[in-house]
């Protein structure tokens, strides 16, 4: 049988970061089998993400991880299923990134599930446990997921006076019509890169719902920003895009957000990152953004009814507490007067509140007063 020809389409280009990773997880499995060389027991260090390795740097004003690590062994009976899963992993991202693939965190979890050979065992049971384990390779090799060829599903949209190139196709953002650009999981430059913008700012909104007000009326026409949304908690794709429109075309990032203790931990983790992702945080965390709204003091600045209060039950009361403590908000006064503010209310507002007014009472009359005020929280 003639020997199969390999067509030139079929050769993977790695790019200058893709030789990076590749060589960084090289250099994990060498020092596996480097210490299986030496008679000692294979293990891998992965640094530590508990909270008691993560610190605030406040200088930088962004959470960062500290230098803690834990070692997982294979001969330990305790670690032996996490290293062989971590190992795992590494392998399955070598697998993409060589074959110039990508894949949904979804999907490595089923390139890597199988029963082990001679047992019962699966390598993974649920998703649950694959996740973790994707995480500690991401900030053992210091990178991040996407560079790894791994996605999360799209999560959050775009719209304004914006150009951009994502894999090779031109989209303008103003002609996206009522769904706008849908933000995707991976947004690194290799991927996607501006081509165009006139845009001042950038407005970001908590959810869908009240995005898609903002983009009927033109909002982003008429005040000539870029409308963001997150779908809730913004997905690392929705946080790094915001990240680079801050910090490669130097546009301020406004947020508008529920006045509640959820829309606080919101603007929290684009502020200064997350703790759970702590180690992503130089290429996530926005120290310069700024809290536009909702105010706990707009129930009675907007003459607001009784009827769209939301009463704080016990799990929002500790948790506005506890954001209060938080080392960034701690030593803000007009951080802690708004919390004790909304406590003191006994109730949460959301955005859609503001529909009570006028449909359009947001967009007419709530944010462009509050961008002419320009008094924002830090």
């Amino acid at each position: 049988m003639a020997k199969k020809t390999k067509k030139p389409s079929d050769t993977v280009i790695l790019t200058a970061k893709d030789k990076k990773t590749l060589g960084s997880i090289r250099s994990l499995a060498d020092e596996v089998v480097s210490s299986a060389d030496r008679g000692r027991a294979p293990y891998v260090e992965i640094p530590s993400r508990s909270l008691s390795n993560v610190r605030f740097n406040n200088s930088k004003k962004i959470i960062e991880m500290g230098s803690g690590t834990n070692r997982r062994e294979l001969f330990n009976l305790a670690q032996a299923r996490s290293y062989m899963q971590t190992l795992l992993v590494g392998s399955g991202c070598k697998k993409l990134i060589e074959q110039g693939k990508t894949t949904s965190i979804r999907g490595m979890f089923y390139l890597l599930k199988h029963t082990i050979e001679g047992t019962s065992e699966e390598t993974f049971d649920t998703q649950g446990e694959c996740d973790p384990i994707i995480e500690d390779v991401e900030v053992s090799l210091d990178s991040m997921r996407e560079e790894l060829h791994l996605y999360a599903k799209n999560a959050g949209a775009m719209v304004g006076p914006i150009t951009l190139v994502d894999s090779g196709d031109e989209i303008d953002c103003s002609r996206m019509g009522s769904g706008g650009y849908s933000i995707p999981s991976i947004v690194e430059p290799e991927i996607v890169q501006y081509k165009k913008n006139t845009a001042a700012f950038v407005l970001h909104v908590e959810k869908d719902t009240v995005w898609r007000r903002f983009n009927e009326d033109k909002f982003w026409r008429q005040h000539n920003c870029i409308l963001t949304h997150g779908g809730g908690q913004p997905p690392r794709g929705v946080r790094r895009m915001l990240h680079r429109l801050h910090y490669e075309l130097k546009l301020p990032v406004y947020c508008l957000l529920d006045n509640d203790p959820w829309g606080y931990y919101i603007y929290s983790v684009i502020k200064q990152g997350s703790i759970n992702l702590a180690y992503e945080s130089r290429r996530m965390a926005i120290p310069a953004a700024r809290f536009l709204g909702l105010r706990s003091n707009d129930y009675e600045r907007c003459q607001l009814t009784p009827s769209v209060q939301i009463k704080l039950n016990d799990q929002d009361i500790k948790r506005a507490r506890q954001i209060a403590q938080y080392p960034w908000f701690a030593n803000k006064k007009p951080w802690q007067k708004e919390i004790d503010l909304m406590l003191d209310n006994g109730f949460k507002l959301e955005v859609e509140a503001l529909i009570s007014k006028d449909i359009s009472y947001v967009t007419e009359e709530y944010v462009p007063a509050r961008l002419a005020e320009a008094k924002f929280l830090d």
